[in-house]
């Protein structure tokens, strides 16, 4: 299959966008892992976990949230979603990256105390998948919206964020479940995908590197202000309400082979980095794309490094969604 993308220049930024007919398909998420959470404590348990409202969840959406210690930095970021067990019993999926999945499973468990609850590593229990376009059965992609859910029967279908102008969406079914019927995306495409819609999932390389904010959660839906405690909620309220984010997430393009937690240097200070590379992917087009923590300052103008102040230049991208004002 013959890969086509289209890359024009607009007000000195380069803007990608994808042939929906070629970017259609289905892939296995091998990157990503679950988290079961079960027992009659589970939601009050990961309200006082996570930045999310879990207790607000309903059966019709799935959220994006972060675990965080202490200090507001995210140790990890999940798709969470609810659900009801062959009994009936409400039991919570979290997926997250899969390089993080032990140590987050850990670190979780340590704040379980004496509440009736159980968390299971259930990534071999289930199948995960992205799809793209077309792959996507109708009752979701009807929605349009990110973080809607679709289940039929024992299947769950989570709208995400688009990325270069493509629907894209989160499968989860029961390990012997039939595949839904859709041609494979080529190598590359979904990773690359997952960058052009501007959300990068914690994982190793940017552990504990980024409050919320730093990856614009508070714009993807990610962060509840209206919830109670959870670790680090003060430092990521007042990050918020305080006027005090000086960091953003951005989308940029480049040549060379970027990798996740790598400086990015700008022009006007190349003494110190202004960002930290989140996530990245290959571009089809050529080059690459990824998801730069920085400094708000650094994209006003000048130029940026990949790696070094001699690096590679990285030009930004437009951001695919509006960014919320702190207050």
């Amino acid at each position: 299959m013959i890969i086509q993308c289209m890359t024009t220049t607009q007000n000195d930024q380069i803007r990608v966008t994808a042939n929906p007919a070629i970017f259609s398909g289905i892939t296995k998420l091998d990157k990503l892992g679950i988290i079961r959470v079960e027992g009659v404590d589970a939601a009050t348990f990961l309200q006082g976990q996570l930045t999310q409202d879990v207790a607000g969840l309903g059966l019709q959406n799935a959220r994006l949230a972060a675990f965080c210690n202490a200090k507001g930095r995210m140790q990890a970021s999940f798709v969470i979603f609810k659900r009801l067990d062959t009994q009936g019993n409400t039991e919570f999926l979290m997926v997250c990256s899969a390089d993080i999945l032990a140590q987050t499973l850990k670190r979780l468990s340590m704040f379980v105390m004496r509440a009736k609850v159980k968390l299971i590593d259930a990534t071999h229990e289930y199948l995960l998948y992205g799809l793209t376009g077309s792959a996507i059965d109708s009752g979701a992609a009807s929605a349009h919206n990110a973080w809607f859910r679709h289940d039929f029967d024992d299947q769950t279908t989570v709208i995400l964020y688009p990325g270069a102008g493509t629907t894209r969406a989160l499968w989860c079914a029961p390990g012997v479940t039939p595949l839904p019927a859709a041609h494979a995306l080529p190598p590359g495409v979904w990773d690359w995908l997952e960058v052009q819609s501007g959300i990068a999932m914690v994982t190793q390389g940017v552990f504990e590197a980024f409050v919320p904010q730093m990856l614009n959660y508070e714009s993807v839906g990610g962060v509840s202000f209206k919830k109670g405690c959870y670790p680090g909620q003060e430092v990521v309220a007042r990050s918020q309400f305080r006027g005090t984010l000086k960091r953003r997430a951005f989308v940029v393009h480049g040549l060379g082979e970027p990798h996740v937690g790598q400086e990015v240097f700008h022009s006007a200070d190349a003494d110190q980095p202004c960002g930290l590379v989140a996530a990245k992917a290959a571009n089809p087009a050529g080059g690459f794309d990824a998801i730069v923590s920085m400094q708000t300052s650094a994209a006003e103008g000048g130029t940026l490094m990949l790696g070094t102040p001699q690096g590679a230049e990285v030009n930004l991208l437009p951001l695919p969604y509006p960014l919320k004002d702190d207050i």
